[in-house]
Protein backbone atom coordinates (compact mmCIF):
# COMPACT_ATOMS: atom_id res chain seq x y z
CA UNK A 1 0.00 0.00 0.00
CA UNK A 2 3.00 2.42 0.68
CA UNK A 3 4.45 2.66 -2.70
CA UNK A 4 0.82 3.32 -3.69
CA UNK A 5 1.02 6.53 -2.08
CA UNK A 6 2.99 8.24 -4.70
CA UNK A 7 0.02 7.65 -7.42
CA UNK A 8 -2.23 9.44 -4.64
CA UNK A 9 -1.72 12.75 -5.25
CA UNK A 10 -2.21 12.59 -9.21
CA UNK A 11 -3.04 11.25 -12.08
CA UNK A 12 -0.86 8.82 -14.20
CA UNK A 13 -1.75 5.59 -16.46
CA UNK A 14 -1.60 3.33 -13.49
CA UNK A 15 -4.93 4.93 -13.24
CA UNK A 16 -6.56 2.81 -15.78
CA UNK A 17 -6.43 0.01 -13.79
CA UNK A 18 -6.60 1.33 -9.83
CA UNK A 19 -10.08 3.53 -11.21
CA UNK A 20 -12.22 0.70 -11.60
CA UNK A 21 -11.37 -1.19 -8.68
CA UNK A 22 -11.92 2.95 -6.65
CA UNK A 23 -15.52 2.07 -8.09
CA UNK A 24 -16.26 -1.27 -6.72
CA UNK A 25 -14.32 0.31 -3.08
CA UNK A 26 -16.99 2.83 -3.23
CA UNK A 27 -20.07 1.04 -4.42
CA UNK A 28 -19.01 -1.35 -1.53
CA UNK A 29 -18.17 1.68 0.78
CA UNK A 30 -21.78 3.19 0.48
CA UNK A 31 -23.22 -0.51 0.61
CA UNK A 32 -22.04 -1.29 3.71
CA UNK A 33 -22.93 2.49 5.80
CA UNK A 34 -26.86 1.98 4.02
CA UNK A 35 -26.79 -1.69 5.82
CA UNK A 36 -25.90 -0.11 8.97
CA UNK A 37 -28.30 2.80 8.54
CA UNK A 38 -31.09 -0.12 7.42
CA UNK A 39 -30.37 -1.86 10.42
CA UNK A 40 -28.79 -4.80 8.22
CA UNK A 41 -25.99 -4.63 10.05
CA UNK A 42 -26.05 -3.66 13.74
CA UNK A 43 -25.22 -0.46 15.31
CA UNK A 44 -24.77 -0.69 19.14
CA UNK A 45 -25.22 2.27 21.73
CA UNK A 46 -23.50 2.90 24.76
CA UNK A 47 -25.24 4.83 27.67
CA UNK A 48 -23.00 7.51 27.24
CA UNK A 49 -22.29 10.50 24.72
CA UNK A 50 -19.56 9.29 22.31
CA UNK A 51 -17.66 11.63 19.87
CA UNK A 52 -15.93 10.11 17.02
CA UNK A 53 -13.05 11.61 15.98
CA UNK A 54 -11.32 10.37 11.94
CA UNK A 55 -10.67 11.01 8.70
CA UNK A 56 -12.00 10.43 4.99
CA UNK A 57 -8.88 10.00 4.01
CA UNK A 58 -5.96 7.51 4.80
CA UNK A 59 -2.86 8.48 6.27
CA UNK A 60 -2.07 11.04 9.36
CA UNK A 61 -4.06 14.24 9.38
CA UNK A 62 -3.78 15.09 13.15
CA UNK A 63 -6.52 12.90 14.53
CA UNK A 64 -4.58 11.96 18.10
CA UNK A 65 -3.34 15.03 18.96
CA UNK A 66 -6.68 16.42 18.50
CA UNK A 67 -8.53 13.59 20.52
CA UNK A 68 -6.10 14.28 23.09
CA UNK A 69 -7.14 18.10 22.77
CA UNK A 70 -10.39 17.56 23.22
CA UNK A 71 -9.79 15.02 26.20
CA UNK A 72 -8.12 18.28 28.04
CA UNK A 73 -10.83 20.46 27.13
CA UNK A 74 -13.79 18.17 28.37
CA UNK A 75 -12.00 17.53 31.70
CA UNK A 76 -11.83 21.23 32.09
CA UNK A 77 -15.44 21.42 31.41
CA UNK A 78 -16.07 19.25 34.28
CA UNK A 79 -16.28 15.72 32.18
CA UNK A 80 -14.49 12.39 32.60
CA UNK A 81 -13.19 11.21 29.11
CA UNK A 82 -12.30 7.78 28.08
CA UNK A 83 -10.35 7.41 24.87
CA UNK A 84 -11.23 4.43 22.88
CA UNK A 85 -8.98 3.43 19.76
CA UNK A 86 -8.52 0.09 17.59
CA UNK A 87 -4.59 0.27 18.27
CA UNK A 88 -3.72 -0.08 14.64
CA UNK A 89 -0.75 -2.79 14.29
CA UNK A 90 -1.27 -4.37 17.61
CA UNK A 91 -0.60 -8.37 18.26
CA UNK A 92 -3.44 -8.44 20.28
CA UNK A 93 -7.43 -7.97 19.04
CA UNK A 94 -8.62 -8.00 22.78
CA UNK A 95 -9.70 -4.88 24.41
CA UNK A 96 -7.07 -4.16 26.58
CA UNK A 97 -5.93 -0.91 29.20
CA UNK A 98 -2.75 1.13 27.77
CA UNK A 99 -0.34 1.45 30.48
CA UNK A 100 2.70 3.37 30.65
CA UNK A 101 4.17 -0.04 30.69
CA UNK A 102 2.56 -1.08 27.52
CA UNK A 103 4.29 -1.50 24.12
CA UNK A 104 3.54 -0.36 20.77
CA UNK A 105 2.74 -4.49 19.37
CA UNK A 106 0.38 -4.49 22.79
CA UNK A 107 -1.27 -1.17 22.24
CA UNK A 108 -0.18 0.17 19.13
CA UNK A 109 1.79 3.56 18.65
CA UNK A 110 -1.04 6.18 19.06
CA UNK A 111 -2.93 4.77 21.74
CA UNK A 112 0.90 4.36 24.05
CA UNK A 113 1.47 7.49 23.14
CA UNK A 114 -1.97 8.87 24.27
CA UNK A 115 -1.71 6.93 27.27
CA UNK A 116 1.62 8.57 28.20
CA UNK A 117 0.35 12.11 28.34
CA UNK A 118 -1.82 10.89 31.33
CA UNK A 119 -5.11 12.64 30.56
CA UNK A 120 -7.82 9.76 31.16
CA UNK A 121 -7.84 6.43 30.77
CA UNK A 122 -7.11 4.79 27.49
CA UNK A 123 -8.24 1.45 26.12
CA UNK A 124 -7.63 -0.42 22.71
CA UNK A 125 -9.50 -3.04 20.98
CA UNK A 126 -10.84 -4.08 17.12
CA UNK A 127 -14.15 -3.82 18.75
CA UNK A 128 -14.81 -0.46 19.81
CA UNK A 129 -18.30 -1.31 21.56
CA UNK A 130 -16.70 -4.05 23.11
CA UNK A 131 -14.14 -2.06 24.17
CA UNK A 132 -15.46 0.66 25.57
CA UNK A 133 -18.00 -1.44 27.86
CA UNK A 134 -15.26 -3.24 28.70
CA UNK A 135 -13.62 0.03 29.61
CA UNK A 136 -16.65 1.50 31.60
CA UNK A 137 -16.76 -1.53 33.75
CA UNK A 138 -13.07 -0.71 34.90
CA UNK A 139 -13.81 3.35 35.31
CA UNK A 140 -17.00 3.79 35.85
CA UNK A 141 -16.18 7.72 36.64
CA UNK A 142 -15.97 7.91 32.95
CA UNK A 143 -19.25 10.02 31.82
CA UNK A 144 -18.26 10.46 27.85
CA UNK A 145 -16.24 8.37 25.24
CA UNK A 146 -13.79 9.80 22.99
CA UNK A 147 -13.28 7.32 19.82
CA UNK A 148 -9.82 7.91 17.98
CA UNK A 149 -10.16 6.85 14.31
CA UNK A 150 -13.39 5.78 14.27
CA UNK A 151 -15.46 7.62 11.90
CA UNK A 152 -15.73 4.31 9.74
CA UNK A 153 -16.72 2.12 12.64
CA UNK A 154 -20.45 2.25 12.16
CA UNK A 155 -20.74 -0.36 15.02
CA UNK A 156 -20.80 2.57 17.65
CA UNK A 157 -23.57 4.79 17.75
CA UNK A 158 -22.16 8.54 18.09
CA UNK A 159 -23.75 11.44 19.27
CA UNK A 160 -21.02 13.58 17.67
CA UNK A 161 -18.76 13.00 14.32
CA UNK A 162 -15.40 15.10 13.84
CA UNK A 163 -13.37 15.05 10.69
CA UNK A 164 -10.06 16.18 10.32
CA UNK A 165 -9.04 17.35 7.33
CA UNK A 166 -4.99 18.05 6.25
CA UNK A 167 -5.32 22.12 5.33
CA UNK A 168 -2.28 21.39 2.86
CA UNK A 169 -2.81 18.39 1.00
CA UNK A 170 -6.68 18.60 1.54
CA UNK A 171 -8.34 14.90 -0.84
CA UNK A 172 -5.31 14.21 -3.05
CA UNK A 173 -6.04 13.40 -6.53
CA UNK A 174 -10.07 13.32 -5.23
CA UNK A 175 -10.11 9.49 -5.97
CA UNK A 176 -11.59 6.86 -3.47
CA UNK A 177 -8.76 4.05 -2.63
CA UNK A 178 -6.66 2.24 -3.89
CA UNK A 179 -6.39 4.76 -7.24
CA UNK A 180 -6.55 7.51 -4.59
CA UNK A 181 -6.54 8.29 -0.81
CA UNK A 182 -10.36 8.73 0.63
CA UNK A 183 -11.83 6.19 2.08
CA UNK A 184 -15.27 7.68 1.62
CA UNK A 185 -15.96 10.41 -0.71
CA UNK A 186 -15.54 13.75 -0.06
CA UNK A 187 -19.81 14.10 0.13
CA UNK A 188 -19.33 12.04 3.23
CA UNK A 189 -18.50 15.27 5.09
CA UNK A 190 -21.68 16.85 4.42
CA UNK A 191 -22.79 14.60 7.81
CA UNK A 192 -20.56 15.01 9.68
CA UNK A 193 -21.03 17.74 12.33
CA UNK A 194 -17.58 19.43 12.38
CA UNK A 195 -14.90 19.44 9.50
CA UNK A 196 -11.40 20.39 11.70
CA UNK A 197 -8.53 21.91 9.36
CA UNK A 198 -5.44 20.97 10.31
CA UNK A 199 -2.39 23.13 9.66
CA UNK A 200 -4.68 26.00 7.05
CA UNK A 201 -7.35 28.29 7.61
CA UNK A 202 -11.09 27.32 8.41
CA UNK A 203 -13.50 27.93 5.72
CA UNK A 204 -16.96 28.54 6.30
CA UNK A 205 -18.56 26.19 9.23
CA UNK A 206 -15.31 24.58 9.33
CA UNK A 207 -12.79 24.98 12.75
CA UNK A 208 -8.79 25.63 12.14
CA UNK A 209 -6.38 23.43 14.02
CA UNK A 210 -2.50 23.69 14.18
CA UNK A 211 0.20 21.81 16.00
CA UNK A 212 2.60 23.64 18.27
CA UNK A 213 5.76 22.97 19.97
CA UNK A 214 9.05 23.97 20.38
CA UNK A 215 10.26 22.17 23.51
CA UNK A 216 12.27 18.66 23.20
CA UNK A 217 12.73 16.09 25.57
CA UNK A 218 15.29 13.42 26.44
CA UNK A 219 13.96 9.91 25.18
CA UNK A 220 15.99 8.40 28.18
CA UNK A 221 15.52 10.97 30.68
CA UNK A 222 12.09 13.25 29.98
CA UNK A 223 13.18 15.91 32.58
CA UNK A 224 15.99 16.92 30.55
CA UNK A 225 14.63 19.36 27.89
CA UNK A 226 16.51 21.24 24.88
CA UNK A 227 15.19 24.05 22.85
CA UNK A 228 15.77 24.28 18.88
CA UNK A 229 18.71 27.01 19.76
CA UNK A 230 20.64 23.79 21.65
CA UNK A 231 20.24 21.80 18.44
CA UNK A 232 22.09 24.47 16.27
CA UNK A 233 25.13 24.86 18.38
CA UNK A 234 28.87 23.80 17.66
CA UNK A 235 30.02 20.56 19.06
CA UNK A 236 33.69 22.72 19.03
CA UNK A 237 35.60 24.98 17.46
CA UNK A 238 34.92 24.08 13.83
CA UNK A 239 32.18 21.64 13.62
CA UNK A 240 28.40 22.00 14.48
CA UNK A 241 26.11 19.34 15.57
CA UNK A 242 25.18 16.67 13.42
CA UNK A 243 21.43 15.98 13.82
CA UNK A 244 18.88 13.32 12.35
CA UNK A 245 15.38 14.07 11.78
CA UNK A 246 13.27 10.69 12.11
CA UNK A 247 9.18 10.59 11.08
CA UNK A 248 7.28 7.31 10.61
CA UNK A 249 4.14 9.34 10.55
CA UNK A 250 1.00 9.60 7.72
CA UNK A 251 2.74 12.71 6.17
CA UNK A 252 6.98 13.33 7.28
CA UNK A 253 7.40 15.94 5.48
CA UNK A 254 4.82 18.24 7.77
CA UNK A 255 7.40 17.26 10.65
CA UNK A 256 10.65 18.32 8.72
CA UNK A 257 9.04 21.50 7.44
CA UNK A 258 8.38 22.12 11.27
CA UNK A 259 11.71 21.54 12.41
CA UNK A 260 12.68 24.05 9.56
CA UNK A 261 10.70 26.64 10.70
CA UNK A 262 12.66 25.78 14.10
CA UNK A 263 15.83 26.72 12.84
CA UNK A 264 17.16 23.46 12.73
CA UNK A 265 19.64 21.78 10.41
CA UNK A 266 18.62 18.45 9.96
CA UNK A 267 19.42 15.49 7.89
CA UNK A 268 15.71 13.86 7.13
CA UNK A 269 14.94 10.17 7.68
CA UNK A 270 11.62 9.28 6.57
CA UNK A 271 9.96 5.95 7.13
CA UNK A 272 6.48 4.36 6.77
CA UNK A 273 3.55 4.90 8.99
CA UNK A 274 3.46 3.02 11.51
CA UNK A 275 7.43 1.63 11.14
CA UNK A 276 8.11 -0.59 13.67
CA UNK A 277 11.78 0.54 14.34
CA UNK A 278 15.01 -1.39 14.89
CA UNK A 279 18.38 0.08 16.33
CA UNK A 280 19.30 -0.57 13.15
CA UNK A 281 17.21 1.63 11.00
CA UNK A 282 18.70 4.54 13.34
CA UNK A 283 22.48 3.44 13.31
CA UNK A 284 23.62 7.11 11.81
CA UNK A 285 26.99 7.82 11.16
CA UNK A 286 28.15 11.76 12.30
CA UNK A 287 25.30 11.64 14.43
CA UNK A 288 25.20 13.94 17.53
CA UNK A 289 21.09 14.35 17.83
CA UNK A 290 18.27 12.63 17.02
CA UNK A 291 15.00 14.06 16.76
CA UNK A 292 11.62 11.80 16.94
CA UNK A 293 8.04 12.59 16.66
CA UNK A 294 6.05 11.52 20.22
CA UNK A 295 4.24 8.65 17.70
CA UNK A 296 8.25 7.21 17.04
CA UNK A 297 9.47 7.99 20.46
CA UNK A 298 7.29 5.23 22.10
CA UNK A 299 8.87 2.32 19.99
CA UNK A 300 12.36 3.60 19.95
CA UNK A 301 12.62 3.64 24.00
CA UNK A 302 14.25 0.15 24.70
CA UNK A 303 17.16 0.86 22.38
CA UNK A 304 17.43 4.73 22.41
CA UNK A 305 20.65 6.36 24.31
CA UNK A 306 21.21 10.22 25.25
CA UNK A 307 21.08 11.22 21.64
CA UNK A 308 17.44 10.66 21.12
CA UNK A 309 15.16 13.74 21.71
CA UNK A 310 11.31 13.81 21.76
CA UNK A 311 9.28 17.04 19.97
CA UNK A 312 5.84 17.02 21.99
CA UNK A 313 3.17 18.83 19.62
CA UNK A 314 -0.08 20.03 20.69
CA UNK A 315 -3.09 20.75 19.06
CA UNK A 316 -4.30 24.07 19.27
CA UNK A 317 -7.88 24.33 18.53
CA UNK A 318 -11.20 26.71 18.06
CA UNK A 319 -12.93 26.78 21.79
CA UNK A 320 -15.93 27.00 19.43
CA UNK A 321 -15.51 23.31 18.25
CA UNK A 322 -15.44 22.14 22.26
CA UNK A 323 -18.81 24.79 22.62
CA UNK A 324 -20.50 22.73 19.94
CA UNK A 325 -19.49 19.48 21.49
CA UNK A 326 -21.07 20.70 24.55
CA UNK A 327 -24.63 21.50 23.23
CA UNK A 328 -24.40 18.23 21.26
CA UNK A 329 -24.09 16.30 24.21
CA UNK A 330 -25.96 18.27 26.24
CA UNK A 331 -29.32 15.89 26.26
CA UNK A 332 -27.45 13.08 28.33
CA UNK A 333 -27.84 15.56 31.08
CA UNK A 334 -24.20 15.84 32.47
CA UNK A 335 -24.15 19.46 34.47
CA UNK A 336 -20.87 20.99 33.63
CA UNK A 337 -18.45 22.65 36.13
Amino acid sequence: MHWLQNYWYRITPLHLILFPISLVFRVLVALRREMYRNGILTSHQLLLPVIVVGNISVGGTGKTPLTLALAQQLIARGWHPLIVSRGYGRTISIPLPVSLSSTAAQAGDEPLLMAQRDICPVWVGADRVATARAALLAHPQCDVVLCDDGLQHYRLQRDVEIAVIDGELGFGNGLMLPAGPLREPVSRLRSVDATVVNGGDAATGQYAMRLTGAVFYNLLNPGQTATPADFNKPTDDFHKSKVHAVAGIGRPQRYFQYLETLGIPFTPHAFPDHHPYRATDLSFTNCDAILLTEKDAVKCAAFADARYWVLRVDAQIDPALTDLILRKIAPHGHQTA
